[in-house]
C-alpha cells in the first residue's frame, strides 16, 4: 500500500475516495517521474560512453540502461515493446563499438 501523506486535500474533490485518489495519483506520479529520470540518466551515460568509442565504460553503462529500462517496464512506467526498442538500438551501438 502506498504511504498517503496525512494532508488536507483543497480544490475538487469533496467525497473522502474522491480525495484518496488525487493522494494515491500525486505519489504514483512522484514514483514514474523518478523512475523516468534515473532511466533518462543511465541511458545518456551509455550514450556518452558509445560515443567516445570506450568499449568497457559502455559495457557497464549498458548492463546498468538495460537494467533501468527492465525496471521501467516492472513498474508500468513503459511499455514492453518501446523498452524492446530502446534495448535493442543500445545493443546496436554497443555493438558498433566493437
Amino acid at each position: 500500500m502506498l504511504n498517503l501523506p496525512k494532508e488536507e486535500v483543497f480544490g475538487l474533490p469533496n467525497i473522502k475516495s474522491a480525495k484518496k485518489r488525487v493522494l494515491i495519483g500525486a505519489a504514483r506520479n512522484a514514483r514514474n517521474k523518478a523512475t523516468k529520470s534515473a532511466l533518462k540518466t543511465a541511458i545518456k551515460k551509455f550514450e556518452a560512453a558509445a560515443a567516445e568509442g570506450n568499449r568497457t565504460e559502455a559495457d557497464g553503462a549498458y548492463k546498468v540502461a538495460v537494467k533501468k529500462v527492465d525496471q521501467a517496464v516492472a513498474k508500468g512506467v513503459l511499455h514492453k515493446n518501446t523498452a524492446a526498442h530502446k534495448k535493442s538500438a543500445m545493443t546496436l551501438k554497443l555493438n558498433k563499438i566493437g
